[in-house]
């Protein structure tokens, strides 16, 4: 929990975060931009973010690539249009072949595009070309997510990509800080321990996509 004024320790929960972010994004509304969550839990954070910019709300959809035997560790990210980032050095150190990155990107590309097919049936897609994009998610770890969106922005010709997170690792940041294209990270609450990305909340519940279907549809009426 943290007092308006002072950086956060912990944030109540992703509602919470986005308003705190939305606080420090702005300025960036002069820019006209379209803020673009990541779902599930980014386009909670995302959602508020718009509401403090007035600004449009879209999504993209990146996929995390799981590491054999372990899901919850991500050895790259695919989006929506294919697009795919792969962590070469958790490749490396988990000795993955070629036959399962290929079986793994299938599969997700698979599982986004039954969610896509949801999402767009509440709020059409809004068009990135020389646009300021906002690309918001609940938390780095490995970034792998994000670094699949700030190239699927890239690929539809955004003038400006800001990654604006509520928190994550200092490696992270820095790393998303040094690719070509991104103009700003804004990442508030960076940990001098950093284990996972729930310990930024003090409720970091699942998103069901009926939540997000909601929040696109609040949007989609505007």
């Amino acid at each position: 929990m943290f007092t308006i004024g002072k950086e956060p320790r912990q944030y109540r929960d992703r509602t919470e975060a986005g308003a705190y972010l939305a606080g420090k994004l702005k300025g960036y509304e002069r820019d006209n931009p379209v803020v673009v969550g990541l779902p599930r839990g980014g386009v909670v954070v995302a959602a508020e973010v718009a509401r403090g910019l007035k600004a449009e709300l879209d999504v993209i959809i990146a996929g995390k690539l799981r590491a054999p035997y372990n899901p919850e560790l991500a050895i790259g990210a695919i989006t929506e249009e294919g697009h795919a980032y792969i962590n070469k050095s958790v490749i490396r150190s988990l000795n993955v072949d070629e036959a399962y990155i290929v079986g793994e990107k299938r599969e997700r590309l698979s599982a986004i595009k039954e969610k896509l097919r949801a999402y767009r049936a509440v709020k059409r897609k809004v068009p990135l070309k020389g646009r300021t994009v906002i690309l918001v998610d609940d938390g780095l770890a490995t970034g792998s997510t994000m670094i699949s969106a700030i190239e699927a922005a890239k690929a539809e010709g955004a003038s400006r990509i800001i990654a604006a997170v509520p928190g994550g690792p200092s490696d992270t940041v820095e790393r998303l800080k040094a690719m070509e294209g991104v103009t700003e990270v804004v990442c508030p609450l960076i940990p001098p321990m950093f284990f996972a990305v729930s310990q930024l909340y003090f409720d970091f519940s699942q998103t069901e996509d009926m939540e997000v279907v909601s929040i696109l549809r609040e949007f989609g009426k505007r």
